[in-house]
Order: C-alpha cells, then sequence, then structure tokens
C-alpha cells in the first residue's frame, strides 16, 4: 500500500511542477539535466546486467574512481543528478545518465546485477524497483549529518520503508550507524570516509609565484565580496576559484568594479595561464587541485554562505596548507572530521586570520576509508 500511495503522490508533484519545469529547462544550465531527468529526453534505458552505481555530483562521482578501476568499462552503468556529475561521469565510464524523476524509475530501470547508491542519495522507488528486478542493493559512504538529522527523524516511517530495500549499507562512521538504525536501517558496516581512499593527484606543475599565494576556492555569490574586502594586495597574490562556471563573468565584473582604477592588478587566467597579477580569476575547469598544491593559504568556500554547507577540505589538507573555513561545513563535517589543523571561522574574522596567517598551523589528513569490503561485497556477484 506504501508504494501505491508514495507512487500517486510523486505523479501529482510533478504535474503541478511541469510548468516550472518547462520554464527551467530554457536556461543554459538545466537545459540538458532537466529534459532529460523530467522528460526522459536523450536518456535511454542502462545496458541490462551490470554493476549500477548511482551518485550525485561530481565529488561523490570522482569519489567512485577507485572502485570503477577494479571493474572493466562495460560492467559498469552511472547515473547522476547534477550537470557536474554527469561530466564527471562521462570521463570516467562509458554508460551514464541523469537519473530519472522516480515516476518514471518503473519502466525505465532494467535488471541488474547490483544498485550501488553513494552516500546520501535515498530516492524510494529507486532502492524498491532496483530490488524487485532483482539486483542487490548497498548504501555506500552513508551519513546523516547533523543538520539533517532532526528532519530525517521527523520521516522515520518513511525511511523505515525505504531501508527494507537496502541489503548492506557501508557507513562513514559509528556515529552515521547509530542514526540509520535509529532510522531503520540494518546490516550496516563501518569503513571509514571513501572519499579519502582516493586522494588528489595533480595532472600538471603550475609555477609558483615567490610571493604568498592565497586561493579561495570553490567560491559562491557573496563570498568573493566577502574575501576581497578582507584582502589587500600587501598579503600576498589572489587567486579566486568560484565553484560553478555559470559565474565567472559575474565575478570578473566584481574584480573590476573594486580595481578597475586602483594599482591592484588582476587577470582571467584563460587569457595568460599564469598568476602573474595580484588577483587572478580561474575561469577554467579542472586546475583546483593544480592550484592547491602550489598555494599556501587556502580559503574554502561555501562555509561562509547559510545554504552550501561548506567544500572538500581534504583536496588542500593532502598539499599541507593552511585551511580557512566559514562555519557552515554541515555536509562535509565527516570530511573535516578527517584533517587536523584547520580554521573555522566567522565571516568578520577572515581579514584578521588573512593578515595572521605566518602564525597558523598548517593542515594535514587523518584516517582515509577503506573501499576492499565494497569490492569484496561486488566482486561476489
Amino acid at each position: 500500500m506504501f508504494k501505491y500511495i508514495y507512487f500517486i503522490l510523486a505523479t501529482i508533484i510533478y504535474i503541478l511542477a511541469i510548468p516550472y519545469l518547462l520554464f527551467k529547462s530554457r536556461t543554459k544550465k538545466y537545459s540538458q539535466a532537466i529534459p532529460a531527468k523530467f522528460f526522459l529526453k536523450d536518456n535511454p534505458k542502462l545496458p541490462q546486467n551490470k554493476i549500477w552505481f548511482h551518485s550525485c555530483s561530481m565529488g561523490e562521482t570522482k569519489a567512485l574512481k577507485p572502485i570503477f578501476d577494479e571493474f572493466d568499462n562495460d560492467e559498469i552503468n552511472l547515473t547522476v543528478i547534477t550537470n557536474t556529475g554527469f561530466e564527471q561521469g562521462k570521463n570516467m565510464v562509458q554508460n551514464v545518465r541523469y537519473l530519472p524523476f522516480e515516476i518514471f524509475l518503473p519502466f525505465w530501470i532494467t535488471k541488474q546485477k547490483a544498485l550501488v547508491v553513494m552516500e546520501a542519495e535515498l530516492w524510494y522507488m529507486l532502492f524498491l524497483v532496483a530490488s524487485r528486478k532483482g539486483a542487490k542493493t548497498f548504501l555506500i559512504n552513508a551519513r546523516i549529518n547533523d543538520k539533517s538529522y532532526a528532519t530525517y527523524k521527523k520521516y522515520r516511517f518513511f525511511y523505515k520503508q525505504l531501508f527494507k530495500n537496502v541489503n548492506k549499507i557501508f557507513a562513514q562512521s559509528d556515529i552515521d550507524k547509530q542514526r540509520l538504525i535509529e532510522l531503520g536501517a540494518s546490516n550496516i558496516e563501518v569503513i571509514g570516509n571513501i572519499k579519502l581512499a582516493s586522494l588528489p593527484k595533480i595532472t600538471k606543475e603550475l609555477k609558483k609565484p615567490q610571493e604568498l599565494v592565497i586561493t579561495a576556492g570553490s567560491t559562491h555569490d557573496s563570498e568573493e565580496n566577502l574575501i576581497l574586502n578582507s584582502w589587500d594586495r600587501t598579503k600576498g597574490r589572489l587567486i579566486i576559484v568560484p565553484r560553478h562556471p555559470e559565474r565567472f563573468d559575474e565575478v570578473y565584473a566584481l574584480i573590476e568594479s573594486k580595481y578597475q582604477n586602483c594599482v591592484t592588478t588582476y587577470h582571467r587566467y584563460s587569457e595568460q595561464n599564469d598568476f602573474n597579477s595580484d588577483i587572478t580569476l580561474v575561469d577554467v575547469m579542472g586546475e583546483l587541485i593544480n592550484i592547491y598544491a602550489i598555494s599556501d593559504i587556502v580559503i574554502l568556500g561555501g562555509g561562509f554562505i547559510k545554504t552550501a554547507g561548506g567544500h572538500n577540505p581534504i583536496e588542500p589538507a593532502f598539499f599541507n596548507k593552511v585551511v580557512i573555513s566559514g562555519k557552515v561545513i554541515f555536509n562535509q563535517k565527516s570530511l573535516f572530521e578527517c584533517v587536523e589543523n584547520y580554521y573555522l571561522i566567522q565571516n568578520d574574522e577572515l581579514k584578521e586570520y588573512i593578515n595572521n596567517s605566518k602564525n597558523l598551523k598548517k593542515a594535514s589528513i587523518g584516517q582515509k576509508g577503506d573501499i576492499l569490503p565494497i569490492i569484496k561485497e561486488l566482486k561476489k556477484l
């Protein structure tokens, strides 16, 4: 009975959302994802009898690479939610799709050997239909963060139904295991955070400026303004790497508005491929790891606003850089727990920390996760 009620409610929500979806699909950012997920445009069914992985965005998809490396490429199917996840997936496996909205899944999902879902992608119809069609189902790198925990508990009845269709769970920590048990999950094994199983690797060596290098990585709207107001050119060179490529022009316009008639120099990285100005806006993708390697201080974006929930501290910590973030890190708390010597600060403290950067400790990485238990389970299939 539950599954029928859920499907009917999801269908009603879908019908009501159609005008909004059609409107949003006209924007460049969503012109591919929304038609694929909500109207099945250019989104064919997955090949049958593979190991089907599902993740949300780029970070979660990248973390799957060490597992993918244990299998032949044609053994793997992958679905994702976001544009960045899709682009990352295309660089890793040949069979990549956007995951359709839940009401389409009973007709779209094909028989698979296994469904392996990453982190908090808890879609009821996804697990139900995959399980009914013969797949062994896994939830890996499972986590229930502090901010979401109260909400999860309010809908415990729903998650109890969902977890009936999950065969095994690999959790990040004992706290996550206990919370999952309270929500009705079972057969849980704690293996750590598998995002630490694949540590950062530079793709090319960049030339480091002789001055102190401060990198603002994965910044969001309003964070660039905060960083620019907290920095001055006597403290070192500033490199800004916005999180979303569609904001490159917007951030460059902000820099121009502040420094157009000043002695401070600035340029787009795509124009010179160097860091010879006081401020460099990195307006290309795929360079952030390489830039972290030549930085002295990393200001992590996503932690100075309420909505983003922070960004991955493992990457700069791996290179032993000073790591500074805002305090809003609810999506990355488990990763910060793997890092030693980082600084979580209030927005109005950023200038003080930049000025005192020479006295700050460099970050380092703690214990990484273990993917071997996951590999062992999948090799049994």
